[in-house]
């Protein structure tokens, strides 16, 4: 087997690992129940979903955030219903320390493992009705750090309540802007050890031919 076929199935990965990584934000997943769609935040609920909106008024002003929030202090969470039935059911917010170790990989599942919830409970909004399609709650952040914001909703007809977690940090730098960096660094290495493989592929050629 030359070293040219030998090169092209790792080479072949590789790409398509970029690939996958360079794919549009309306297929990456953000964490949890969050999935990023065209550069906006969605929570999915099970057969809900909902635009989320971080903002940090004071210090901030409209800017807006998702799960990377710069400042402590007031912070303003807003669920804007993209499923029509949300409206008609009440929903709530909990927003928990990250107790789970598991970070941007949190799911329901390790919520359930924790103990004491309510010892780790930095914020609790009760489940409420808004018919305006626009659950909006109003907190304090006063601790940097790594945190859960957990999601329920009622059924319409039903007493199924469905639950979602999507992971938030609070502080320090946020190095989202150097993602398309490292994409392209990646890419160029890429090109640079298929030429290489293929030079060296030539070389063995020619010297087995000599």
């Amino acid at each position: 087997m030359s070293v040219t076929k030998s090169f092209n199935k790792p080479l072949a990965v590789l790409f398509l690992a970029i690939t996958v990584m360079m794919l549009p934000a309306g297929t990456a997943l953000a964490g949890g129940g969050m999935v990023l769609k065209d550069d906006a935040c969605i929570i999915e609920i099970d057969f809900y979903s909902a635009h989320f909106t971080a903002y940090q008024p004071h210090t901030r002003g409209n800017e807006q955030f998702c799960q990377q929030l710069p400042d402590l202090g007031e912070t303003l969470f807003v669920l804007d219903y993209l499923h029509p039935s949300l409206k008609d059911v009440p929903v709530s917010l909990r927003i928990i320390h990250d107790v789970t170790g598991q970070g941007g990989y949190v799911k329901l599942k390790h919520v359930e493992e924790i103990e004491d919830i309510e010892r780790h409970t930095v914020f609790y909004q009760p489940p409420v009705i808004r018919p305006d399609a626009s659950f909006q709650v109003d907190f304090n952040l006063t601790a940097e750090g790594s945190f859960i914001g957990i999601v329920t909703a009622g059924h319409p007809s039903t007493d199924t309540i469905y639950t979602a977690v999507f992971p938030f940090e609070v502080g320090g730098p946020d190095y989202g802007f150097l993602l398309p960096v490292i994409f392209l660094l990646l890419a160029i290495a890429v090109v640079l050890l298929g030429r290489r493989f293929s030079a060296r592929n030539t070389s063995v050629q020619q010297g087995t031919g000599s």
